[in-house]
């Protein structure tokens, strides 16, 4: 990808600390007004970044990933999502970020990623259109290694009750996205997630979005409980296929109903003719209630 011509760079010297962005944010929110009814024109960049190796193995314990001598598919969206959230904390941006939700995502992995490489990180925001249930938004992040791309990753927010300016609807999130084939077959795992995961995960990640981490918080924000990390859950399914998924990789994720904490939710994963991975997360007590559909492969 090449900078577009009405983005301006800001190049950031360092990890930002999140929790003072994610506090104005929330204070903002709080007034009456919006933020502005286009995307700000900005791309964020930070240079030279190296992977903090125990931050790593911290990451890779709460998702279930092995350390290797490459990163997870997942684990590059620890680096673009820092700079996700000082551009949907700034003023100029249209949406509030306290209660973001995350509906999908979409990684393609060029290479595998050693986890000693030099890296630089571009994030910007596109896409800012209508959602039945509100308003959505797109953050791109790209990481490269010595002039070359070697992750991408799109992350579509929605805003509930939010509006966007006049035009055609997002959809559900999936505009970009295929939605794959839902797996139907038995359960390969069972996954008791834990009351506390959103704290666990908010601790790794940064991502200290109230919905997530205390009930109390997040029925401020409409949930009638804390509701699990999208990233956490698609990352968690990629761990279940490790192993089993080429270095290049493209990884598609819808999210469908949150994870409300704590849960007993199973995994069913299924291999199609080409070799991709179909993947489905699913409620124990009902199957038909799904929480998250994706596919991985080459």
């Amino acid at each position: 990808m090449t900078v577009a011509e009405d983005r301006k760079v800001t190049e950031l010297p360092g990890p930002p600390s999140l929790g003072p962005y994610y506090a104005s944010a929330a204070a903002r929110a709080a007034l009456p007004g919006g933020s502005g009814r286009s995307l700000p024109a900005t791309e964020l960049v930070r240079r030279g970044v190296t992977v903090e190796q125990r931050h790593l193995a911290d990451y890779a314990r709460v998702c279930g990933f092995r350390i290797g001598n490459a990163l997870p598919v997942t684990y590059p969206h620890m680096l673009t999502f820092p700079l996700q959230v000082v551009l949907m904390a700034g003023r100029s941006f249209p949406l509030p970020l306290p209660g973001l939700v995350h509906i999908a995502n979409r990684i393609t992995v060029h290479r595998a990623i050693s986890p000693t490489e030099t890296l630089d990180v571009r994030v910007w925001a596109e896409r800012f259109t209508r959602h039945p249930k509100g308003a959505q938004v797109d953050l791109i992040g790209e990481v490269s290694a010595g002039g070359e791309t070697v992750w991408e990753g799109r992350s579509t927010y929605l805003a509930r009750g939010a509006t966007a300016p006049d035009g055609p609807e997002g959809g559900d999130g999936t505009a970009d996205i295929a939605e794959p084939p839902v797996p139907t077959g038995p359960a390969n795992a069972l996954w008791r997630v834990p009351g506390d995961i959103g704290r666990r995960y908010a601790a790794v990640s940064g991502d200290v979005n109230p919905i997530h981490l205390h009930p109390l918080t997040a029925k401020a924000m409409g949930f009638p409980r804390a509701i699990a990390h999208g990233m956490w859950t698609a990352a968690h399914a990629a761990a279940a296929l490790e192993g089993r998924v080429p270095d290049a990789c493209t990884y598609d994720v819808v999210f469908r109903k949150p994870v409300l904490l704590p849960a007993r939710t199973e995994l069913v994963t299924e291999q199609a003719a080409g070799g991709a991975w179909g993947l489905a997360l699913r409620s124990v007590k009902d199957a038909h209630k799904l929480h998250l559909v994706g596919r991985i492969g080459g």
